[in-house]
């Protein structure tokens, strides 16, 4: 099967989505089997495309505002596994201090802004990242990243005015696995094509195929540079699917086994290595070395997370209010 993407681009692909897949079911059985992680847990398993697809369509600086399924994001911007282990062992090591853990990973080097576990908060905060972006005078496009249960709240629609009104350089995506925490979209609108709420506000928007990072990449591409030519906003419906539940403890009851193996079917790792392999841009036992590189990286993180101290009770109300000696605030 022919292809516009480099070889380069689909081996990316496959070791980025190859590390964010076996992080989480790692950290999945850290937290099942050996109680070392706890609180809450949502993994990200089934939407690595949509991270794969985001990446190469962006460049570094471009900040990523997300929900509380963050850790692939987190994993995708560069966050390292060691700190995002780290995190989810609540270990002074981790991204946030060991103070966030899984809902709020942060990592202002690699431009991640969190990790946000108030439903559809960071839709207003992804807003006034860009408005810091374009006040600053940079070319720097933010991708503000929410779930479909948060496309219902009020906080959206009020950012969708301002943003239009202000022509902010931000990409509105809503990563569309179907079911919010357990109730299917069509039972709680009556618009179940999310991306046509953007007409409201006439804002450029789209519905993207969210296990395909072709069709991701493709998409965010667009919008990307329409925002960097100070075109404003763009709302991107991406139609993925968690394979796991809402959260670790979701027995989901509201959906069938069958279903859930209908969407497997369409895993975009399986249909990236099929590529890879049709267009001979590595062969099955190169396939295999990158799987034990991420397997090697993965085991570390945790050796690195258990290895690592709890924070010190000295820390418990430090990082609570900003500070006029704060490192990220600038004149």
């Amino acid at each position: 099967m022919a292809t516009k993407f480099s070889k380069e681009t689909y081996l990316y692909w496959y070791e980025l989505m190859q590390l964010i897949r076996q992080f989480e079911l790692k950290a999945e059985e850290m937290y099942k089997m050996a109680g070392k992680i706890r609180g809450f847990f949502h993994a990200y398993i089934g939407q690595e495309a949509i991270a794969a697809g985001c990446m190469t369509a962006t460049k570094h600086e471009d900040p990523f505002i997300t929900a509380y399924r963050d850790h692939g994001l987190a994993l995708a911007k560069g966050t390292s596994a060691n700190a995002c282990m780290a995190e989810l062992y609540g270990k002074v090591t981790g991204c946030a201090k060991g103070k966030g853990g899984s809902m709020h990973f942060f990592d202002v080097k690699n431009y991640f802004f969190g990790g946000h576990g108030i439903v559809g908060a960071q839709i207003g905060t992804g807003a006034g990242l860009a408005f810091a972006e374009k006040y600053k005078g940079t070319d720097n496009v933010v991708l503000c990243f929410f779930g479909d249960g948060a496309s219902r709240q009020g906080i959206l629609h009020e950012t969708f005015n301002m943003a239009m009104n202000w022509k902010l350089p931000v990409v509105f995506i809503c990563e569309n696995n179907h079911y919010a925490m357990g109730t299917s979209v069509e039972r709680t609108s009556n618009v179940i094509d999310i991306y046509k709420l953007a007409d409201a506000y006439e804002m450029p928007a789209d519905q993207i195929d969210g296990m395909s990072p072709e069709a991701v990449h493709d998409g965010v591409a667009r919008a990307v540079k329409r925002a960097r030519e100070a075109g404003g906003p763009t709302l991107l419906e991406i139609k993925t699917y968690r394979y796991k539940g809402h959260s670790i403890s979701d027995p989901q009851k509201y959906r069938s086994k069958e279903e859930v193996e209908e969407y497997k079917e369409k895993d975009p790792i399986t249909t990236v290595t099929k590529t890879i392999l049709e267009n001979n841009f590595a062969t099955q036992e190169e396939l295999n070395a990158i799987d034990a590189k991420v397997t090697k990286i993965v085991e570390d993180s945790v050796h690195f997370a258990e290895e690592s101290p709890f924070p010190d009770d000295s820390e418990v109300l430090k990082d609570v209010y900003v500070d006029d000696n704060y490192p990220f605030i600038t004149d």
